[in-house]
């Protein structure tokens, strides 16, 4: 790549950084755009310019302890999420317990930058999995190392609210849906969420979609019925404050099975 060219991608980066930054009136941002748009991270968006899959990165959506979520456009006028991991993060020693026991990630337990890169993998694969079973999932589109691209949830706008800030007009309804994703999720993707709650969900219109799967286990993982009972009661725990009452452990037959 020309050193020109990545040069002028990083001036154009930072001068949509301090807007980011005006627009939230947050002196905070700086340090957090250092963190993520590090000279390693730049390099492998730069990457996702120059292959064309995205054309530039609109605002940001959401920022997490693991990492940052930016709206993305491509040259034609689509809208993308671009989901950046912090290769420095503080917290992966709270990953390895959703890594360690799954048989596609070995041997990084003790290195924090693999942990990290696996972790984006992970997720990846588990949003192609959900996909490929019928399962309401952003689609994933690439991936560079930390970085995944996914389809963006919401309009032209801005994106789609999680659960927990919408007013449902018909609870039972939208708790049959969750509970819906778990079952088919355990038997048809052979996977558990394992951090479903009102805030890993999305409402489009009429439409959930079910987000944040990188600590998805695989159905044989040493603590999938462990994290499945808890995704259950995560749900019965919500949709009570609403009115509607759920056996979590009934649900939990009925997922796996009698």
């Amino acid at each position: 790549m020309g050193a020109k060219k990545l040069q002028e991608f990083e001036h154009m980066l930072e001068r949509q950084r301090d807007s980011w930054r005006m627009r939230r009136r947050d002196d905070d941002d700086r340090k957090t755009y250092d963190e993520v748009f590090n000279k390693e991270n730049l390099l492998r968006v730069y990457k996702l310019f120059t292959d064309g899959v995205i054309d530039r990165l609109d605002f940001p959506i959401s920022t997490g302890k693991e990492g940052n979520v930016f709206r993305a456009s491509t040259e034609d006028g689509k809208l993308l999420a671009v989901k950046i991991y912090r290769t420095s993060n503080a917290t992966f020693m709270d990953m390895a317990k959703y890594i360690n026991g799954d048989p596609r990630f070995k041997g990084i337990m003790t290195n924090r930058r693999k942990l990290i890169l696996a972790w984006a993998s992970k997720e990846f694969r588990n949003l192609q999995r959900y996909t490929e079973a019928g399962l309401r999932v952003p689609k994933a589109v690439a991936r560079n190392q930390n970085i995944i691209v996914m389809e963006y949830i919401g309009d032209e706008v801005a994106p789609a609210l999680e659960l927990r800030n919408v007013k449902l007009e018909d609870p039972a309804d939208v708790a049959r849906q969750m509970l819906e994703f778990v079952r088919q999720g355990f038997q048809k993707a052979q996977l558990v969420h394992a951090d479903l709650s009102e805030y890993n969900v999305l409402v489009k219109g009429d439409e959930l979609v079910f987000i944040d799967v990188g600590q998805a286990v695989l159905t044989g993982h040493p603590m999938a019925r462990e994290f499945l009972e808890r995704d259950l009661r995560n749900i019965a725990r919500y949709f009570k404050r609403l009115g509607v009452s759920i056996d979590a452990a009934s649900e939990m037959k009925e997922v796996i099975g009698k």
